[in-house]
């Protein structure tokens, strides 16, 4: 009986501890350098293509285009953009959440920001696909008011980072080269 007992007490003894090791390894996010270099490497493509598509998209406005040119120009501008968005939060979505305080906060916040933007980019895109052709000046009205509900959308969709503060964080976005 005693063999027996010895026997179970030993296999229980490893079963709490793979539990605990494997608890441990799901808990534990990257590091901050590490998930600091990961959004960067996201982020950094994303502002480059959005940049692009917003110069585009002022050119677009002021060039001397027939309406539905100028509606396939801005939809497709329009869908790269939702489509750049939503890569990047999906890079920022793979790089997890960063074994910090308040980790699970700073990475809820960026990845809500950029599904904002995401989705705002994507309903300009719509608003601008349903418009009519045949009537230039209402088409142009449709579109400068699809362009301003996107630039209020956008800019309500910043991240506060006064919420997010977290000193290891601003530490690592600060150093690591990913981020310059």
């Amino acid at each position: 009986m005693r063999t027996c007992r010895a026997a179970a007490a030993g296999k229980l003894t490893v079963l709490l501890a793979t539990i605990v090791l494997v608890a441990g390894a799901c808990g534990a996010g990257p590091t901050p350098r590490v998930w600091a270099a990961a959004v960067c490497e996201a982020l950094t493509p994303w502002r480059a293509e959005i940049n692009k598509l917003t110069s585009s998209t002022q050119q677009q406005m002021t060039a001397q285009t027939t309406p539905a040119q100028a509606k396939e120009n801005l939809v497709r501008l329009f869908s790269g953009a939702e489509e750049a968005s939503e890569t990047a939060r999906g890079r920022v979505e793979a790089a997890g959440v960063p074994d910090t305080d308040r980790g699970e906060q700073v990475s809820a916040g960026f990845l809500d920001s950029l599904t904002k933007v995401r989705d705002a980019y994507g309903r300009a895109r719509s608003t601008i696909a349903g418009l009519g052709t045949g009537q230039p000046t209402e088409f142009y009205d449709g579109v400068r008011g699809a362009v301003d509900t996107l630039n209020k959308e956008y800019d309500a969709s910043a991240l506060d980072t006064s919420k997010l503060n977290s000193e290891e964080l601003k530490q690592a976005f600060a150093e690591v080269p990913e981020c310059r």
